[in-house]
């Protein structure tokens, strides 16, 4: 079974920053982990993709964070991050977590449960 388990989220004030970050862990082994990446849900708002990171460490973001956020990962800690600068309203959301995961029984789409991240003054 595959966990992974999100740290990070919390209030903030417009223009502060916060760190996400997310761990997988696996009772079997992990082979490997392919692309990795962060989503939110805002209310009322479908789950969007923010930025991913694949396994040779190439970065997508969503337009409306270019510049402002950055994805890495450590394969040594089979973990990801998420560092948000320059923070705004509109990034108030639910962030999770999402890893392809390969272990030595099966290869599956994996998601973290959840980090509320707020943006208000």
């Amino acid at each position: 079974q595959v966990q992974l388990v999100e740290s990070g989220g919390g209030l903030v004030q417009p223009g502060g920053s916060l760190r996400l970050s997310c761990a997988a862990s696996a009772s079997t082994n992990i082979v490997s982990i392919h692309e990795m990446g962060w989503y939110r849900q805002a209310p009322g708002k479908q789950r969007e993709l923010v930025a991913s990171v694949s396994s040779g460490y190439s970065t997508n973001y969503a337009d409306s964070v270019k510049g402002r956020f950055t994805i890495s990962r450590d394969r040594a800690k089979n973990a990801v991050y998420l560092q948000m600068n320059d923070l705004k309203p509109e990034d108030t959301a639910v962030y999770y977590c999402n890893a392809d995961i390969e272990t030595l029984r099966v290869r599956n789409d994996y998601w973290g449960q959840g980090t509320q991240v707020t943006v208000s003054s």
